[in-house]
């Protein structure tokens, strides 16, 4: 990689937007990394951001604000990556349709990007790292598309949801998310991600850079992950993901507790597996105060080396 972990990110300067097509949806794909790509040059590796249920791919992590670095895109594009987001149906810049954007349908969007993604760098396999509903969809592509993910990042994850706080007041408006495609947001909600589990997580002010990035695109998002995650869990088979993952657990992250996540990760079939415990933060965790914990533990876990075979070591 270009630096070590913990080094001034440089700022970068090249990013690229691009529109996938789903039977006629336009879904907006994003890019970042610090040069432009040149020709013949020898491609970057790619780390792909997989967003969840309440704010885009764009705002949720490539998030600007004056003497903080809160943009993850920013970071990785600093540490040599080449990074790219997207935003599913019904979501930010992409087609606002009647669909509710459930896992499945995100893992079809994600099907989507991969393709521009390869075309673009010529890489078959990619890092990729999801939170929350995005971490289901990014399990449900690694699971569905073996070999394109090379390494599995995810936090915020739930499994079966047995025992969730989170989802058990979610089940509160069940009925709610079954007779509607979209729910409305608004800058209270946007708060809320940032305080349900333990206030003191994050600085309030990301949570308003978040909120005023993310309403100026709309007031609503779907509703089909929380439908998924309060009456259809679990939708992804971890004995199916053969690649490496890594489950980044924040200290206060109430979506799931740690004996619905330790099931799915004994579950796993890969040893190259990891369980990171990270104190002092919540479900937000990338844009949470001690977000370097969580790009360190990414960063360390895309960085470590290949197994070696007798013949080679």
């Amino acid at each position: 990689m270009a630096k070590l972990v913990g080094s001034p990110t440089p700022k970068t300067n090249w990013s690229a937007e691009y529109w996938a097509e789903k039977g006629g949806v336009k879904l907006y794909v994003y890019r970042k990394r610090l040069l432009a790509p040149e020709p013949g040059a020898r491609p970057l590796p790619v780390l792909f951001l997989v967003h969840g249920s309440s704010a885009s791919g764009r705002s949720s992590f490539d998030l600007q604000m004056r003497s903080r670095d809160y943009s993850l895109m920013d970071h990785f594009a600093g540490l040599g990556y080449d990074v790219w987001t997207m935003d599913f149906e019904g979501y930010g810049r992409s087609d606002k349709t009647e669909n509710n954007s459930d896992i499945a349908s995100g893992a079809d969007d994600l099907a989507q990007a991969m393709k521009i993604v390869e075309r673009e760098t010529g890489r078959h396999g990619v890092f990729m790292y999801g939170g929350s509903s995005g971490a289901l969809r990014a399990c449900l592509y690694a699971q569905r598309n073996p070999g394109r993910v090379l390494k599995l990042m995810v936090s915020a994850l739930v499994y079966t949801g047995a025992g969730s706080p989170t989802l058990a007041k979610r089940r509160e408006k069940l009925e709610e998310y079954r007779a509607n495609p979209r729910r409305k947001v608004d800058r209270d909600f946007i708060h809320s991600m940032f305080t349900r589990d333990k206030p003191g997580t994050s600085e309030m002010t990301a949570a308003d850079a978040l909120a005023d990035a993310e309403l100026a695109l709309s007031d609503s998002v779907p509703t089909g992950t929380y439908l998924d995650m309060c009456a259809n869990l679990p939708v992804i088979d971890p004995a199916k993901i053969v690649c490496p993952v890594c489950i980044i657990r924040g200290e206060y992250d109430g979506i799931a507790t740690e004996e619905d996540l330790l099931d799915f990760f004994a579950r796993l079939p890969s040893k190259d597996k990891q369980f990171v415990f990270i104190s002092g933060l919540a479900h937000a965790a990338t844009l949470g105060i001690n977000r370097h914990k969580f790009w360190h533990t990414m960063q360390s876990f895309m960085a470590m080396p290949a197994s070696r075979g007798l013949q080679n070591g």
